[in-house]
């Protein structure tokens, strides 16, 4: 460990400084703000000597982690002390027994969860190439700290916030997996706990790093824009001023503009241009309620006092003080239009759902114990959803992350039952999904519904406002059909417990269907036969392949067709790339095909000059996502020892399938040469290499894409100079190799 400098003891005591004077606020009694002191003690002689990558003193992380809590998202004591504490135990000789014995239980455990979180997080991340799911199985492992405190959650944002914002010292391969894990799943669940300014911080670095070119552009538009325009949005707001001081409300007015992020975002998923985004500025009102009338009424009664002056649009209200969001999020939000012609977003607010909005869920703690005015307490009813998940044994890991990811993502409807009783879902959620909401036997046994009292089935997707009424049979028991068609998590798993069974049987009949098809066109059952399948078919995994064909959903009357639809004749584009990882890496995890293989993706089709990622798949060749590719991100935040860093040099396109067949006198590093020769020299893409020996003689193959018969030719007499190599010929695929 190297000493620190006085300038750095100075940085350090600065840097506290500010989080003891956050702290004092905060801390209930003499003895809490003790207890930080003796924290920051504690844990700035743990790391004493050790620094960060940046070169700063360590403790500077759990400092700047500890003021998140306080000041950003607003927890208290216990919060700031096991900030501060979060990396003792993971990164000294400490153990969660001496934080207990110097701090208490509570502490101690909520230092473990986040101990347990990193660790996860952490591990196998290099390699690992086997096991698909081990990122996913570690990230269902974070999850379960929702059992115990969701703080831990909250100080693990707090930790992922500042990471972030130092992400610039880190390496690129540890950037990627720092952001991807980042858009995947914390920037969501951020969004689901109501912690809103910490989200968009998140998705603006997360856009500054995957999209530098374009966050500057539309960094310098925005602020353009706002310079332009800002004076209009003053007098927008004068009058609005006016007519609450006359109505005696004690209140604040402020503007806000959107985020590169949310520019960005808006732009892609709309496909429209910067000057096409006309709702950049936003107004928001936040006032004291008045006492003797509710605060719902008096956000109603703010709106029809500025609709007085301001024509509203009414198709664009959002009545979040009747309805809260999931996450507890209250306002009223309408869209007025200004004297200068453009429609402005005003945010309608009291004091207590700004401290929600703000803070989140931390705020259940924090505003004066008042509680959420919310009929099914949703934050508990969404914690307890994740913790049913959690609790199943049989929930795949990486289809648990995709439905904790869909629901953490999901927008809500309200529907009714009979009796006028609420129940929240989520965007497209079905009958079926209302009644294992209801109850699991009334899910099972549901055969139709009156929706609206008009007869409707089960898979009926429910509209916000519906009224429904279940009809149940006793004879009626769960279906595999019904998977297709329902949206929740909780009647997915309870329609899969029920049919387990019936569901392992149609998979073996469906592989065995499947393996006497293959046997009659004398194709063996292999994982390339299986990928050109699901492809065709359009599912997701093996599994599902089998079970549709077990179950009678797919048809193999074509499938010798299927299997020589090939790519000899198909124009594929190749492009070349420069890549870093590891020496060797390919070599040691790959002895079979000793080369450089890639392909692009389908889902996102990278071309020359888009930022991307590479990650090795089950056959060792390398797919190319481009870095902001959804399914990239996915991949990077649940199978991170699988990112290869890319960057392109130079594109070529080619488009015949050929195989030269080679012989020769074996020697150490033929095959090498061979490989590093097509293609590093001339720039040939791999797709199949074989070869063998015997008594110091090698045969083999090398079937490669190649733009005509000439290149092949001039490629098969560079080939032959190679030493050790007898003969390069061209000869003809077997039909079942061209699978």
């Amino acid at each position: 460990m190297s000493d620190f400098t006085k300038e750095d003891n100075e940085l350090i005591q600065r840097e506290f400084e500010q989080l003891r004077l956050a702290a004092l606020k905060r801390c209930a009694s003499q003895e809490e703000y003790e207890g930080v002191i003796k924290a920051f003690e504690f844990a700035n002689e743990a790391h004493k000597g050790i620094r960060r990558r940046s070169g700063e003193p360590y403790i500077i992380h759990p400092i700047a982690v500890a003021k998140i809590v306080v000041q950003e998202i607003g927890l208290g004591y216990k919060s700031i002390v096991t900030a501060l504490l979060h990396d003792v135990v993971e990164d000294t000789e400490y153990t969660v027994e001496d934080i207990e014995r110097l701090f208490g239980s509570k502490i101690a455990s909520l230092v473990d969860g986040l101990t347990k979180i990193k660790s996860a997080m952490d591990s196998k991340m290099e390699g690992e190439l086997n096991e698909k799911s081990i990122q996913a199985e570690n990230f269902k492992r974070i999850l379960l700290t929702l059992n115990d405190d969701v703080r831990v959650i909250l100080i693990k944002l707090a930790d992922r916030l500042h990471n972030l914002r130092t992400i610039d010292s880190m390496p690129e391969r540890k950037q990627d997996k720092i952001l991807s894990e980042t858009m995947y799943i914390f920037i969501p669940l951020a969004h689901r706990l109501g912690l809103y300014s910490i989200k968009s911080e998140m998705e603006n670095i997360w856009l500054k790093f995957r999209q530098p070119e374009q966050y500057q552009e539309i960094s310098r538009r925005i602020n353009e824009y706002s310079q332009a325009k800002g004076g209009s949005i003053d007098n927008f707001i004068e009058p609005i001023s006016k007519l609450l001081e006359q109505a005696h409300y004690k209140f604040t007015i402020t503007k806000r503009i959107k985020t590169p992020y949310s520019v960005w975002n808006k732009m892609q998923t709309k496909g429209i241009p910067f000057e096409e985004i006309y709702d950049l500025f936003a107004v928001r009102i936040v006032f004291t309620p008045k006492r003797g009338t509710s605060e719902r009424k008096q956000c109603w009664d703010i709106y029809s006092l500025i609709t007085e002056d301001y024509l509203s649009n009414t198709d664009r209200i959002r009545d979040w003080v009747s309805t809260p969001k999931s996450n507890g999020y209250e306002a009223l939000h309408c869209t007025l239009m200004s004297p200068q012609g453009g429609w402005v977003e005003v945010q309608i607010r009291t004091v207590r759902m700004n401290a929600i909005a703000e803070k989140g869920v931390a705020a259940h703690w924090n505003y004066k114990g008042e509680k959420i005015q919310n009929p099914e307490n949703d934050m508990d009813n969404w914690l307890n959803m994740v913790r049913e998940v959690l609790e199943n044994p049989d929930v795949n890991a990486l289809e648990f992350l995709d439905n904790f990811h869909s629901g953490l993502m999901s927008k809500e409807i309200y529907v009714f039952t009979p009796a006028g009783e609420a129940k929240r879902l989520e965007k497209g959620a079905t009958v079926l999904d209302f009644a294992y909401a209801i109850h699991s036997e009334i899910g099972n046994r549901a055969i139709a519904a009156k929706v609206n009292l008009k007869l409707v089935p089960i898979s009926y997707v429910l509209r916000n406002g519906d009224q429904v009424e279940i009809i149940t049979a006793d004879s009626q028991k769960p279906q595999r059909k019904w998977l297709e068609f329902v949206k929740t998590t909780k009647a997915r798993n309870i329609i899969l417990d029920s049919i387990k069974g019936d569901i392992k049987d149609t998979i073996k009949n469906g592989q065995e269907i499947l393996e006497k098809e293959l046997d009659k066109l004398g194709v063996k059952l292999h994982i390339r036969v299986l990928k050109k399948l699901i492809d065709e078919f359009k599912v997701s995994n093996k599994d599902e392949l089998y079970s549709k064909i077990g179950s009678g959903l797919i048809d193999l009357k074509n499938l010798d067709a299927i299997l020589k639809k090939n790519k000899e004749n198909k124009l594929v584009q190749f492009w070349n790339l420069q890549f870093f990882k590891h020496k060797d890496f390919l070599l040691k995890e790959n002895p079979v095909d000793k080369t450089l293989s890639y392909k692009v993706a389908d889902c996102c089709n990278p071309i020359p000059g888009d930022p991307v990622i590479g990650f090795v798949d089950e056959d060792g060749q390398v797919v190319i996502h481009k870095k902001v590719c959804p399914k990239a991100i996915s991949l990077a935040a649940t199978e991170g020892g699988k990112i290869i860093n890319a960057k392109w040099t130079k594109h070529t396109i080619l488009s015949f399938l050929a195989r030269i067949e080679l012989k020769g006198i074996d020697r150490l590093g033929i095959v090498n040469d061979i490989t590093r020769y097509i293609t590093l020299i001339l720039s040939v893409n791999i797709r199949k290499l074989f070869f063998e020996t015997h008594d110091g003689v090698f045969y083999g193959y090398i079937d490669l894409y190649v733009h005509n018969a000439k290149d092949l030719e001039e490629m098969m007499a560079h080939i032959e100079e190679i030493k050790g190599i007898d003969s390069a010929t061209r000869v003809d695929i077997k039909e079942e190799d061209r699978v």
